[in-house]
């Protein structure tokens, strides 16, 4: 099975299991968010478009699922995934802690932009309640992503990355 059809197939368990059993869990009035972290890890391993992609189909999933505004969600976690994927890219390259800024920066990251994004589509946000489940939900998808990320190396593995910073010879004059 090639490595796509894995990071595909990791997301939508992710996805099914968030919306079906997974949203029944609330802990300090919050939900882990499991397909953030699982689109993350993905993310964090197979790069910017795999991120992307996974974010996307991920999300729609879950709008389907749940009769949401349809690519509201796809539009948010198509981001995070990008986001992810292009600091694995350049900074986080070999970094053991990586994954776990990553996921608490992209949590707060995707809650800050729903809010906006619900704004703008005119739903009443009550920013106080908006605001106050984003700790709880960052220290649970970091705790999340330790395992999360685990089996994702395992089953996908890192993408393979040339070296992309090459020294360039300066003939002597």
């Amino acid at each position: 099975m090639t490595a796509w059809l894995r990071v595909a197939a990791i997301v939508f368990v992710a996805a099914v299991v968030q919306v079906s059993a997974w949203s029944q869990l609330t802990l300090l009035g919050t939900t882990p968010d499991l397909l953030l972290v699982a689109i993350v890890s993905t993310a964090m391993l197979r790069g910017a478009i795999a991120g992307a992609v996974a974010g996307f189909g991920g999300g729609l999933v879950v709008d389907v699922a749940l009769l949401d505004t349809l690519g509201l969600t796809s539009l948010l976690l198509t981001a995070a995934g990008y986001w992810a994927g292009r600091y694995a890219e350049t900074t986080g390259r070999g970094r053991a802690y990586a994954p776990l800024v990553a996921v608490a920066a992209i949590t707060v990251g995707v809650g800050l932009a729903a809010i906006v994004v619900h704004y703008l589509l005119g739903d009443a946000v009550v920013l106080g309640r908006s605001l106050a489940p984003l700790a709880p939900a960052v220290a649970f998808n970091v705790l999340l992503m330790i395992p999360v990320h685990a089996l994702c190396r395992r089953l996908v593995g890192a993408a393979p990355r040339a070296d992309r910073v090459r020294q360039l010879e300066v003939p002597a004059v």
